[in-house]
Formats: C-alpha cells, sequence, structure tokens
C-alpha cells in the first residue's frame, strides 16, 4: 500500500458523538468492539449508528474475538462494516475466509511479549498487521504498550498499526520508534470505557500531527 500518510484509528467506540468528532479530527478507521467480555462493547443498534454516521468518510471496523464466520458475516451485514479486526485466536486460513465472506478488508491483531510472535504475523495476509500490547487476562492491551523495539526488522509490506498504551503524551514516541501506517487508540483518549474524552482526543490528533510533520522533515 502506498501511502506515506500516518493515520489513526480511535477505536472502543460506543457512542455516535464520539465517532464524529473523531473523523471530524482526521480518524482513518472507527473501531467498535463487538466482545461481550469487554468493557467497551459496543451494542449492535449502536454500531448501525456510529457506522452511518462515519459513512464514506471513515472505515468503520468490527473488533471481535474468536468470533465464528458466520458471526462476522452477519454483523458485517447488518452494521455496514467495512474493515473487520481480528483479536484472537484466527489463523490464515480464517482470516482470509473472513475477507472473501464478508467482502471487509481485515486487521489480524496480535498482543506482542516477544519478536518471535511479531515474525509470526507474516503468515497472515491481511490488509494490515496490529500489534498491541500483552495484558494478562486480557484480549486487549489494557492500556499496556509493547516493546516497540520488537518491530525493529520486521520484514514483508502489510501496513503495521501500532496500539496499546498509546496516548497524547507518548504517541509520538511510538511513532518515531516504529514508524507505522497507523496508530490505534482506546483507553489513551477516554473519560469512562467507551465514552471519549473531546480534549484528549484533541490532544491525541495535534500529537499525531507534530509527529507525522517530523517525520516527514527528515525524509
Amino acid at each position: 500500500m502506498a501511502d506515506d500518510t500516518l493515520h489513526v484509528k480511535i477505536c472502543g467506540v460506543t457512542r455516535s458523538e464520539d465517532a464524529l468528532l473523531a473523523v471530524e479530527l482526521g480518524a482513518w478507521a472507527i473501531g467498535m468492539v463487538f466482545y461481550d467480555d469487554s468493557p467497551r462493547a459496543c451494542e449492535l443498534d449502536d454500531a448501525v449508528e456510529i457506522a452511518g454516521t462515519v459513512k464514506r468518510r471513515a472505515e468503520a471496523c468490527g473488533v471481535f474475538v474468536n468470533a465464528t464466520l458466520d458471526e462476522l458475516a452477519l454483523t458485517a451485514d447488518r452494521v455496514g462494516l467495512t474493515m473487520l479486526q481480528l483479536h484472537g485466536d484466527e489463523g490464515p486460513a480464517f482470516c482470509a475466509e473472513a475477507a472473501r465472506r464478508t467482502g471487509c478488508r481485515v486487521i489480524k491483531a496480535v498482543r506482542a511479549r516477544s519478536r518471535a510472535e511479531v515474525t509470526a504475523l507474516g503468515a497472515f495476509h491481511t490488509d494490515f498487521h496490529l500489534i498491541d500490547g500483552h495484558a494478562p487476562g486480557l484480549r486487549g492491551g489494557g492500556g499496556v504498550p509493547f516493546d516497540w523495539s520488537l518491530v525493529r526488522g520486521r520484514r514483508g509490506k502489510i501496513p503495521l498499526i501500532v496500539s496499546g498504551g498509546l496516548r497524547p503524551d507518548n504517541v509520538a514516541a511510538a511513532i518515531e520508534a516504529t514508524c507505522p501506517f497507523a496508530v490505534d487508540v482506546a483507553s489513551g483518549v477516554e473519560a469512562a470505557p467507551g465514552r471519549k474524552d473531546a480534549a484528549l482526543l484533541r490532544a491525541f490528533f495535534q500529537a499525531v500531527q507534530g509527529a507525522a510533520t517530523a517525520t516527514e522533515a527528515l525524509r
């Protein structure tokens, strides 16, 4: 994907007003979590409203953990998803079939503790790879950064999304260390789980823009 733009994915969205503000600030993708054990789980009706709010302005991304293909297809169709983030134990063949069944682009996510886990992502020929922090007992990063040095020497051309513990005060350092296609944030811009803080959202986008400008100046 020949795109040098630094993108932002705002995840764990449960309210259309938060999605609208994120898009107005320049969000590339809006993530809605369809995993009941998450404190940011999004109700289906709310997801339909959110996807309608961002339609043709940003990607409507559904986040799933070990959902069945039928569940993915039904939810993607009902909500109007354009992207799936698979955050469980899904294998390469499953990810390929999910893309075929839904017509959505696919992000394969991994909670990384070692370089081997990052390397293993190479088996997934999805549209994007996402590396998240590892918090014991949680499927998401739980606001925990991973060791950004793990992506050094990462091979392949699949665009990288960096997630896990990002906030307005550290996202620039994450960008400098990993040179990602996109950064992904949830808890780092929240007033409460699933409810975004407008000031933190604005600060996050400002920090990303500052980092993007600095990176461009070095080219």
